[in-house]
């Protein structure tokens, strides 16, 4: 038997709030945090800054167009190997493109 879904203003009204303050509260505890400060940063981190999935993050990481640090058990990825790699990849499309001109 299906469950029957529950609206936003349903939920609202049960927690004694409005449908936008419900909305609100969702949307400051799920926004992405960007913290400029980190040096070395998670595979997940890592893959959210650059747009892209986990899966193909790690395929990055493992090809060696990325590099990675252990720390530990850890598998970190220094924060500027991200803007290298953005940077070698601009490069690369640029002169491609120049290439067929």
């Amino acid at each position: 038997m299906p469950e029957t879904p529950i609206s936003a203003a349903l939920l609202a009204d049960a927690l004694g709030m409005t449908e936008q303050q419900l909305l609100d509260l969702v949307q400051a505890n799920t926004s992405t945090v960007y913290d400029p400060t980190l040096v070395a940063l998670t595979v997940e981190e890592a893959a959210r800054r650059l747009g892209v999935g986990r899966t193909t993050m790690y395929a990055l990481l493992a090809a060696g167009e990325i590099p990675s640090i252990a720390i530990g058990r850890l598998r970190r990825i220094p924060a500027e190997a991200l803007s290298d790699y953005v940077a070698a990849r601009t490069q690369i499309a640029q002169s491609t493109v120049a290439l067929a001109a």
